[in-house]
């Protein structure tokens, strides 16, 4: 019997939500060799409870069960794979106060946070069950005498989604809509550091009436489970958020087998505030960029760079506010909740060692919390040098590094000197400025005097090395369909 200690709190009300097993094939699965791991609650060690870790065979089993079931449900009229769609989204909101505290207790971030994350997962499903019913036949003006042409879209068959543990919720309703809206069968294999999101999640699809087979949650050690997925030919689509050093492995191990790929990738984003801007948002909007999900984010701010004229000010006043955020529990809501793991904790403390030595300035924090092993103090770093480490790796934490510039091109130049392109933030009242700025960075999303910029209709996706494909809007279907070109004669 697997511990139950999560679904033993008194501040979940359905217990129903809370599940150790994995899903599969519309059953909840033990390990086959009985095998389990621990989930943990980063603010305080305590054990948050126990979950089946599947093997390599069950993995399989999961694409069987996904595979025997595609012919039916692709073969689903759209509106009817829309109506499970919707009935998922409205159980979500059915349960939002539960799936939140979840997520709090073995992810660590605000609660606050974790209410606008199960909002924002839903609107994955809320989105996609309307664009379930939009993947039109595309007639095509014939370039044969005699002929009639037109272009069909096909769900390719099943999909593998490998999600995160710092969105833990909205990474996979971002994937899983999209992939069954298009008439995919899915395999989802969560973060083993945050699972029993993605299992309450399996428990909603469930009592939504999901047909078994159509969506599978598999538990347990990643490369047990993900490398059978890159391996089988079964398996068509393959959609992975995560690390840029992980995607690539994933690029590698699914060549062979030539799969659709939609690769989400680290990122490194620069703020970019010119002295013409309001510096007073740009200074609140900066905070947000920076220690939102206590800097735990692929689009937080890693590279913030302010115009020299008011680079002395734009310190004074990020500090300020920075050293009034609160620190805490995730069920006490603070503004930075703890790190996911011990190794999180000690990035932090080797950026912030090596700006030092290099000749950074340590405006404010530089050392852990005292409220225990997983928290770091919010920190600001002012004069950071181009040559520290900082400035060349993702953070992932609630570290702020600062540098002045002089100049429009200087300044667009040191911004896309990386291999991530994933999202950049500009802050001008210049509508010129604007626009040449906007076009000339080499990220896939630019945000200007504004830090969210998300949603479900929008293509969320990088360049260079923080990315493949797009997620969100009609392309976030792309990956899951194939094209069909058919020219008939009917002689």
């Amino acid at each position: 019997m697997l511990d139950t200690a999560l679904s033993l709190r008194g501040d979940i009300t359905d217990k129903r939500l809370v599940r150790n097993f994995s899903y599969l094939g519309g059953k909840w699965t033990a390990a086959a060799d009985g095998a389990t791991f621990v989930v943990t609650d980063p603010a305080n060690g305590a054990q948050v409870g126990e979950v089946a870790a599947l093997t390599a065979a069950q993995a399989r089993d999961a694409v069987d069960a996904a595979q025997a079931a595609f012919p039916a449900w692709s073969a689903l009229l759209p509106q009817d794979r829309s109506a499970l769609l919707r009935r998922w989204f409205e159980l979500m909101g059915e349960t939002r106060e539960d799936l939140a505290r979840i997520m709090v207790l073995e992810q660590g971030k605000p609660l606050s946070e974790a209410w606008g994350e199960i909002d924002y997962a839903a609107s994955f499903i809320e989105f996609y069950a309307e664009e379930a019913k939009r993947p039109n036949i595309e007639g095509v003006t014939s370039h044969l005498h005699d002929a009639e042409v037109e272009v069909w879209r096909e769900p390719v068959g099943v999909a593998a989604l490998i999600t995160p543990w710092n969105f833990p919720a909205a990474m996979l309703t971002r994937k899983a809509a999209a992939a069954l809206a298009a008439g995919c069968t899915v395999v989802a294999h969560p973060s083993a550091e945050t699972p029993f999101s993605a299992l309450a999640l399996a428990e909603l699809a469930e009592r939504a009436g999901f047909p078994p087979g159509v969506f599978n949650v598999v538990t347990g050690d990643a490369p047990t489970i993900v490398k059978p997925w890159t391996e089988d030919t079964r398996v068509r689509a393959l959609s992975f958020t995560g690390s840029t050093r992980v995607g690539q492995l994933l690029y590698r191990q699914s060549a062979a087998t030539v799969k659709r790929l939609v690769l989400e990738l680290g990122g490194h984003a620069p703020v970019i505030v010119f002295a013409d801007a309001d510096l007073d948002h740009a200074v609140a909007e900066t905070m947000k960029a920076k220690f939102a999900t206590s800097g735990q984010d692929c689009l937080g701010a890693n590279r913030i760079f302010v115009e020299r004229g008011i680079y002395d000010a734009f310190c004074a006043r990020f500090a300020e506010a920075t050293q009034a955020l609160t620190v805490g529990p995730g069920m006490d809501d603070p503004d930075i909740g703890p790190l996911m793991n011990e190794a999180a904790v000690a990035k932090q403390e080797e950026h912030v060692a090596d700006a030092l030595a290099k000749g950074a300035r340590l405006v404010c924090g530089g050392a852990r919390h005292p409220l225990g092993p997983l928290f770091y103090q919010p920190t600001v770093l002012a004069d950071v040098p181009e040559e520290a480490l900082i400035l060349a790796e993702e953070t992932f934490g609630p570290v702020a590094a600062i540098l002045p510039f002089d100049t429009e091109d200087e300044v667009v130049t040191r911004a896309n000197a990386t291999e991530y392109g994933l999202v950049a933030y500009l802050h001008s009242l210049d509508p010129r400025r604007i626009y040449r700025v906007s076009r000339a960075l080499q990220f896939g999303m630019v945000a200007v005097n504004r830090t969210k910029v998300t949603g479900a209709p929008i293509p969320f996706g990088g360049m260079k090395q923080s990315g493949i494909g797009r997620e969100g809007a009609r392309l976030g279907m792309e990956a899951f369909t194939e094209v069909k070109y058919v020219c008939r004669n009917w002689a």
